[in-house]
């Protein structure tokens, strides 16, 4: 039958009886577990969202308690949007309950956020099921990773689509993504999912933040392997301690263990000079592991690394073979991510030879280590930097290949981890010549009060207030003050923003386009 009456006389689902579920139920309905059919009739839909102002007629609204605002309290706009249904969170009754209305099913569930991706797979045909799954987490290198396996993975021919933090790709065709998340929601995931899918993509690769995990962004993804890049202290305003960062991390390699078999093999990808690949191992048992390192033994090992151009060129090693290999990203971090690509490839039964010649066309990650080139007489590149190692890893890549000062431009998120601040001040002050503090999204915060513990971080850290760093809140202009100050042989880093679409001050999201503002106040230096 297709489910229990409850007591006041709704029908309860589950999918362990999801197959005798009579043919009219609907798809997204069905995969629902423990929910209940408070009114109204669930049918057939084409789209579902969390954001009421994204509802369309015949739509599905899922109400989602937030920190900040509860999705239950916007059940009438989504209704009066179209909503032909509505999934509310059960513990909740008291604020959905007031809603109901005859004509819109109300499905009532015991978490909000797990049936949004429960019912998001339904709606869009559970498109994890037709892809390999490959799901990239880590404090620092996700995204580039997670472009750089695609890569490989397409130019080998496994086409593969990506979701990240950066863009939008089914293996062919790419967007850029316009939020300021790393992982979508889930219904979002799905949607993208299951367009790469009908692309005719083999594999889907998705950036797995520890948020996205924790918050059943990527659940219902199916992922046949977990990539595991590095862990530092990042995200305790969220988590807590490391010890609940880590377990969220650990969580996308209990995924690998649990999902079921597409023919498609699995495989952990572990970082072997990072500590914590042993949680993550300990959370797939069963799944066969591979190993890649800089400096320790692993499966995967890269020597003979140096800088070539702009790029890098290094020797590849598995086993006893090793190959040439060379990529057009600069640092030895990159090249940890190209190795934990070619061992993501060559879980995939992709050859040595293969993924290691694909390394030398990846064409790059838009807003990451990306030069800006307007005929100015200095280096300047754009960089999300966006945590203490992340930020030294940049500088620590440009150095080399700057004969004279490295000027950044940065400031810190607000409303985020407030260690954040302290720890890329104490890089900059270490490893750059001059900084301009600029703001980056203050949100709910005040700027000045960001800045100010930036500053006194710098200060801590050796640098002089007039000599070794200016402040200047208006980002544009504090771009326009490093590249006033660059002369010859510098590079500028501008560091934070990359290619997020915006800057959000309050809750207003200001239009904001990095790499188009450097372009243009070049225009106005060229020559200098």
């Amino acid at each position: 039958m297709a489910g229990s009456r409850s007591e006041d006389g709704s029908v309860r689902y589950n999918r362990r009886v999801a197959a005798s579920l009579p043919a009219s139920t609907p798809p997204w309905l069905s995969a629902l577990s423990g929910a209940r059919v408070v009114s109204g009739v669930p049918r057939d839909a084409a789209d579902i969202s969390h954001d009421s102002r994204r509802i369309r007629p015949g739509g599905i609204f899922v109400a989602i308690p937030g920190a900040q605002a509860d999705g239950h309290d916007f059940i009438p706009a989504a209704v009066a949007n179209g909503a032909a249904a509505v999934i509310v969170q059960a513990d909740r009754r008291a604020r959905w309950q007031p809603h109901v209305v005859a004509g819109v099913a109300f499905i009532a569930v015991p978490d909000a956020r797990a049936a949004l991706a429960e019912a998001a797979a339904g709606v869009y045909g559970h498109p994890a099921g037709a892809l390999g799954m490959v799901g990239v987490t880590g404090t620092d290198g996700k995204t580039t990773t997670t472009h750089l396996i695609a890569h490989v993975l397409t130019a080998t021919g496994h086409r593969a689509g990506y979701l990240s933090s950066v863009a939008f790709g089914d293996g062919a065709a790419s967007e850029l993504n316009a939020s300021h998340m790393t992982t979508l929601e889930a219904s979002d995931v799905q949607r993208e999912l299951r367009r790469i899918a009908d692309a005719g993509a083999c594999y889907a690769v998705v950036e797995a933040s520890s948020i996205g995990l924790e918050l059943h962004r990527v659940d219902q993804c199916a992922f046949d392997v977990g990539v595991f890049t590095n862990l530092t202290p990042d995200h305790l305003d969220f988590h807590g301690t490391m010890d609940a960062y880590r377990a969220s991390k650990a969580k996308l390699f209990g995924m690998v263990a649990a999902s079921g078999g597409k023919g498609v093999p699995k495989a952990a990808v572990l970082n072997a000079d990072d500590p914590a690949s042993a949680a993550m191992r300990a959370a797939a048992p069963g799944v066969p592991a591979l190993t890649y390192a800089l400096h320790a033994q692993a499966d995967v090992t890269a020597r003979e690394i140096a800088r070539q151009g702009s790029g890098t060129r290094f020797i590849v090693r598995t086993g006893d073979a090793d190959l040439p290999a060379t990529t057009p990203l600069a640092g030895d971090f990159n090249v940890a991510d190209c190795l934990a690509a070619v061992a993501a490839a060559l879980s995939q039964g992709v050859t040595l030879a293969a993924a290691a010649a694909a390394l030398a066309t990846f064409p790059g990650v838009p807003g990451r280590m990306e030069l800006i080139e307007e005929g100015q007489p200095f280096r300047v590149v754009v960089d999300i930097a966006s945590t203490e190692p992340a930020m030294r890893n940049v500088l620590g890549a440009l150095r080399p290949a700057t004969e004279g000062r490295l000027i950044v431009v940065f400031g810190a998120a607000g409303e985020r981890d407030v260690a954040r601040r302290s720890g890329i001040a104490r890089a900059v002050a270490q490893a750059a010549d001059f900084a301009v503090i600029a703001n980056e999204d203050p949100r709910g915060e005040d700027p000045d009060a960001i800045i100010d513990e930036i500053a006194r971080a710098l200060v801590a850290g050796g640098f002089c207030e007039g000599a070794q760093f200016v402040r200047e809140p208006d980002r544009r202009r504090a771009i326009e003050a490093a590249f006033r100050r660059a002369r010859r042989g510098d590079t500028v880093l501008l560091a934070g923003k990359g290619t997020e679409p915006s800057i959000v001050v309050g809750t207003t999201p200001l239009p904001w386009d990095e790499r188009r503002v450097a372009r243009e106040l070049l225009r106005g230096v060229r020559g200098v």
